[in-house]
């Protein structure tokens, strides 16, 4: 992939990002490989073991999206262990604009109290 596509692919992302709703729990889609946009997203639920810890941060899922849209797959890379059941949960609930075949990358689910 040259660098002015990744650039462009880059900008669309983010794109698409921003303009998705910011709160507790907002998540981002970041991978090259994951072109396609999500038609739904499952926000996660703050675990109450977390609100009572005060514990806030990122946890990153890496999802498996079938040809049809759903997601096939999902893990946890990184995170803290409290928020990412949370984080998986609502992750394998997103949907994705169908294409010809699988896709993967890594959605990001922030943890913040409000």
């Amino acid at each position: 992939m040259s660098q002015r596509t990744a650039a462009a692919l880059l900008a669309v992302l983010t794109l698409t990002v921003t303009l998705g709703p910011i709160h507790a729990g907002a998540q981002t889609a970041q991978s090259e490989e994951m072109l396609r946009r999500a038609k739904s997203k499952v926000q996660p639920t703050y675990p109450e073991l977390a609100r009572k810890m005060n514990i806030t941060g990122t946890v990153k899922i890496e999802v498996v999206v079938a040809p049809n849209g759903t997601v096939k797959g999902a893990r946890v890379v990184g995170g803290h262990p409290v928020l990412a059941n949370a984080a998986l949960d609502a992750a394998k609930k997103w949907r994705f604009e169908p294409a010809s075949g699988e896709s993967s990358g890594v959605i990001d689910f922030k943890f913040e109290p409000r």
